[in-house]
C-alpha cells in the first residue's frame, strides 16, 4: 500500500539528515496516516479512509466529507475517495 493520503495526495518527502558533526546522509519523511471511519451525510453511509490527520483536521472545518470532496479537485483525490465523490454528486443530482 502506498504511503499516500487519499484526500489530499500528500505522500512521502525526502531529505537529508544531518549528525552533530554535519555529516549528511539521505532519509525519508513519511505521513502521519492514519485509518478512519468518516460518515457521508447525503449517501447515508460509513467511508474507510487512509487519510492523514492533517486531512482530517481539514475535513472537520470544511464541514464534514460531502463537502471536503466536493470542494476538492479531482486531481489530488485517491481512487477510492473519487468513487465517494462521484457518488455524492450523483445522489444530490438525483435529489435536486
Amino acid at each position: 500500500m502506498a504511503r499516500r493520503c487519499e484526500l489530499t495526495g500528500k505522500g512521502v518527502m525526502t531529505g537529508n539528515k544531518i549528525s552533530h558533526a554535519n555529516n549528511k546522509s539521505r532519509r525519508r519523511f513519511l505521513p502521519n496516516l492514519v485509518n478512519v471511519t468518516l460518515i457521508s451525510d447525503s449517501l447515508e453511509q460509513k467511508v474507510r479512509l487512509r487519510i492523514s490527520a492533517a486531512a482530517l483536521r481539514s475535513v472537520e472545518h470544511r464541514g464534514g466529507l460531502d463537502a471536503f470532496l466536493l470542494k476538492s479537485r479531482d486531481s489530488e483525490l485517491g481512487d477510492r475517495a473519487l468513487l465517494v465523490k462521484r457518488e455524492i454528486e450523483r445522489k444530490l443530482a438525483a435529489s435536486a
